[in-house]
């Protein structure tokens, strides 16, 4: 063998030796145990939020990796806490409602498109994907504000002489928030 082909062999396994250690270092399952993005996308792995192939290709593993992270107590167990917070905190729910809320819309348009339909679910569908385009408010809701006029100057009138302006009362009012109904405390 000449020097030539040994120093291609020698940097040929060189090169192999530093992209394994290259992986080893990339996924170190204890460089991830602060990385909270990828606990969540791990989360949302298991909860069917994401598929495995998603965070393989989002943090680049192969499937050596990814099993060695499996096999990581810690790591599962820092996944296992964030999932019981996603829950407790409602993101969960939120995420997965999104990723099926999406599908309502062509759900929608297939009812309102049937002809064989039921004319009430046609007109229901159109309604439906109608707030889901959000349009903005179709009509204005009923003003909360209202106006008492209290007019004590019917005396001045009667005598003919010139009313005070004093004697006009002018209350800008808004509805009050509901008052509990307390009829119970009345007859005590």
């Amino acid at each position: 063998m000449d020097e030539l082909e040994y120093l291609r062999k020698e940097n040929e396994r060189l090169r192999k030796a530093l992209n394994d250690r290259q992986q080893v270092s990339i996924a170190s399952p204890r460089s991830f145990l602060e990385d909270h993005e990828f606990i969540t996308d791990c989360c949302r792995y298991a909860e069917g939020i994401f598929s495995k192939q998603d965070v393989k290709k989002k943090y680049h593993f192969d499937d050596a990796t990814w099993t060695r992270l499996g096999e990581d107590e810690a790591l599962i167990e820092t996944i296992e806490l964030e999932k019981v917070r996603r829950v407790r905190s409602g993101a969960f729910k939120r995420e997965k409602a999104q990723q099926h809320i999406v599908k309502a819309p062509d759900i929608l348009e297939k009812i309102m498109s049937d002809d064989s339909a039921n004319a009430r679910h046609r007109v229901d569908s159109i309604k439906a994907l109608d707030a889901l385009a959000d349009p903005g408010p179709q009509a204005t809701p009923p003003a909360d504000k209202f106006i008492i006029t209290i007019d004590l100057t019917a005396d001045a009138k009667l005598r003919s002489a010139e009313p005070d302006p004093n004697d006009v009362i002018v209350i800008d009012a808004t509805r009050p928030a509901a008052i509990p109904d307390k009829t119970e405390d009345d007859w005590k």
